[in-house]
C-alpha cells in the first residue's frame, strides 16, 4: 500500500501528540508498506529517524487553503496513493482522488466553542463538517464516548466508525524521579513542598477555574487538621497573562501564596511534576479522550477527574470520579485522597495497571489493518470496473 498521512498540523496539542505517536508507532510495526508524511521538511524532522518506507513529501500550504487543498489533490494523485490519513476533524472539503480516513478527538469544537459563532458561520460550521465526515471511508474514534458523540451529533453509522484507544508518550515510562530529579525541581522550580497538579491546556471546558475555588476550600480543611499546612496548587499549561479570570479567582480565594502557573514545561520535566505530584487534579467537563489522568497513573500518582465525558472509560477503577461541578464534592475527594494512605496505596496500584491497557504499538496495528481493509475494496472496485469496460468494448 502507499498510504498519505497529513502531518501538517503536528505542532498542536493534541493532535500532534496523536500524530507523532501513531506515526512512530507504525514506524516499528510496518517496513512493508509505503508512507508519504505530507507536511514541512521541519515538521517531519520531529519525528526522529524513521525506516526508508517513511518520506516527507513537502506541503507547506495550510490546509484550510485552496492552494493548500489543490497542491494536497496533486500530491496524491501523482503518487497514486491507496488511501489518506487526516489524523484531525475538518471542515473544509476534500475530494481526494484515493479514500481517506479521519481521526475524530473530539467535537468540542461543535460544543463550547461553536457557542461563540453566530448561527450561519456555526450552522455552515456543522454543515462542511458533517460532509467531511459521510465521504469519509471510515471514521476513528478515540474513545467509545467520542464515537457515541460522532454518531448523536453528525448522524454517522456506528457501522463506519471505529474506536482505536490513545496511549502515552513512551517518554513517560522513563521509570520515578531521582534525588537528582528532586534537586532539579528545587533548584530550577524552587518546588520543595508537597503540591497538587493540573497539567493540560487553560480553557473554559477543563474546569480550572473550580479546581482552584476547590483547593482554597481544601486549604481550610486542611488548616483545621493541622495537616499539610505548606501545600500547594501547581498548574501547567498556558501562560497565566492569557487568562485573567484565573488571576481573579486566585485573589478571590485568597490563595495568591499557594497557587503557581508555570506555563508550559517539556515531557522531560513535566513526568518529573507528575512523579512528584500529590495528587492529579483533572476535573475536565468534557474530553474525547484525556490523557494526562493516563500520563500521571504511568507514574502511580493518585487522580482525581470527572465522572463524565470519556474520562470514567480512560480511567477505570484507577481513580477518584466527582461531579466536575460541584466545588464541594472535588474538595473533599482531595481531603480524603491525601490523608487516607490505605486509598493511595490501591490507587497507586489499579493505575499502574490501567496505564498499562493503553499501547500506541496495538493502536498502530489497528490503524493498519483499517487502511487495508480500505486499500484492497478500493483496487477490487478499480478490478471490477477495468472488467465491466472490457465486457463492454
Amino acid at each position: 500500500m502507499k498510504i498519505a498521512l497529513d502531518i501538517r498540523r503536528m505542532t498542536e496539542f493534541g493532535v500532534g501528540t496523536y500524530t507523532r505517536n501513531v506515526v512512530r508507532a507504525l514506524s516499528r510495526i510496518d517496513r512493508e508498506n509505503q508512507y508519504l508524511l505530507l507536511g514541512s521538511p521541519a515538521k517531519a524532522a520531529e519525528l526522529g529517524a524513521l525506516p526508508g518506507n517513511f518520506q516527507n513529501v513537502p506541503l507547506l500550504e495550510p490546509d484550510t487553503t485552496l492552494k493548500g487543498y489543490l497542491h494536497c489533490q496533486k500530491i496524491l494523485k501523482e503518487m497514486k496513493c491507496d488511501v489518506m490519513h487526516v489524523p484531525h476533524l475538518f471542515w473544509a472539503p476534500r475530494h481526494t482522488p484515493c479514500p481517506y480516513v479521519v481521526t475524530v478527538h473530539d467535537v468540542l469544537d461543535h460544543m463550547y466553542r461553536a457557542n461563540g459563532l453566530s448561527r450561519i458561520p456555526r450552522s455552515l460550521h456543522y454543515f462542511f463538517t458533517r460532509g467531511s465526515l459521510k465521504h469519509a471511508a471510515r471514521i476513528f474514534a478515540v474513545s467509545r464516548f467520542t464515537k457515541s458523540e460522532v454518531e448523536k451529533l453528525f448522524g454517522i453509522p456506528g457501522s463506519r466508525i471505529e474506536v482505536i484507544y490513545n496511549a502515552i508518550d513512551e517518554r513517560f515510562l522513563h521509570g520515578h524521579a531521582t534525588d537528582a530529579d528532586r534537586q532539579l525541581l528545587a533548584e530550577r522550580f524552587q518546588v520543595n513542598y508537597p503540591f497538587l497538579l493540573y497539567a493540560g491546556r487553560i480553557s473554559p471546558h477543563k474546569n480550572v477555574v473550580r479546581i482552584i475555588e476547590a483547593f482554597s476550600a481544601l486549604k481550610a480543611e486542611l488548616e483545621k487538621d493541622a495537616r499539610y499546612p505548606d501545600l500547594k496548587l501547581i498548574v501547567i499549561g498556558d501562560e497565566l497573562s492569557r487568562h485573567p479570570d484565573l488571576r481573579r479567582t486566585v485573589i478571590r480565594s485568597g490563595v495568591q501564596n499557594d497557587v503557581r502557573f508555570l506555563g508550559f514545561v517539556p515531557i522531560e520535566v513535566l513526568r518529573l511534576f507528575y512523579d512528584m505530584a500529590k495528587v492529579f487534579v483533572f476535573p475536565s467537563l468534557y474530553e474525547g479522550f484525556g490523557l494526562p489522568p493516563l500520563e500521571a497513573m504511568a507514574h502511580g500518582t493518585p487522580v482525581l477527574a470527572s465522572n463524565t465525558s470519556a474520562l470514567p472509560e480512560v480511567v477505570g477503577s484507577a481513580a477518584v470520579l466527582v461531579n466536575p461541578e460541584n466545588v464541594f464534592e472535588i474538595m473533599r475527594a482531595l481531603h480524603r485522597m491525601l490523608l487516607d494512605q490505605p486509598l493511595r496505596e490501591k490507587l497507586k496500584q489499579r493505575c499502574y495497571e490501567q496505564a498499562k491497557k493503553f499501547s500506541w504499538d496495538i493502536s498502530a496495528r489497528q490503524t493498519l489493518a483499517v487502511y487495508g481493509e480500505i486499500a484492497g475494496k478500493r483496487r477490487r472496485t478499480t478490478i471490477s470496473r477495468e472488467e465491466e469496460t472490457a465486457r463492454v468494448s
